[in-house]
């Protein structure tokens, strides 16, 4: 079985995000969205709001299931005996960020890397741009699912 985690934090999950899952869906038999919870970040949505956000956008997709988790992803992919660590590469600065967790990961564990460049027009777009735009009252619907509402 192809398994594979996809790990962030989605704070909140963007078109780039679906975009990017959407597309591994054929890639892989089961998809875990793995929201990271970090006591030291401060986020805009509750765990539990990105949790929905989450759940909301993949409702109709039985291959895909959404868990949050502290520590180590690639402790994390024991757990669930996932081989596949999901990645979506924007730019080449998220490729040199993500090489070196990569390379961590592999050092660590025998967990793959799979990256997915992100479509051509999701390219521009980040979870802290989405939440800049909601903080001065923008039209973020443009940028993110139709599951992420904000209240």
């Amino acid at each position: 079985m192809r398994k594979a985690i996809f790990p962030g934090s989605f704070d909140p999950m963007t078109l780039g995000h679906y975009d990017i899952i959407k597309r591994a869906i054929p890639l892989f038999d089961e998809i875990i969205i793995a929201i990271g919870v970090n006591a030291e970040k401060k986020y805009m949505f509750s765990l539990e709001e990105r949790k929905q956000f989450l759940e909301a956008a993949f409702e109709n997709d039985p291959s895909v299931s959404v868990i949050t988790y502290t520590g180590l992803t690639v402790d994390l992919c024991k757990v669930h005996k996932a081989k596949f660590i999901l990645r979506g590469l924007r730019n080449p600065a998220d490729f040199e960020f993500e090489k070196a967790i990569a390379h961590t990961n592999r050092k660590l564990s025998k967990v793959e890397t799979v990256f997915l460049l992100t479509a051509a027009n999701t390219s521009y777009i980040s979870s802290s741009i989405v939440r800049d735009v909601i903080r001065n009252n923008g039209d973020y619907t443009v940028l993110v699912p139709d599951a992420v509402r904000v209240k």
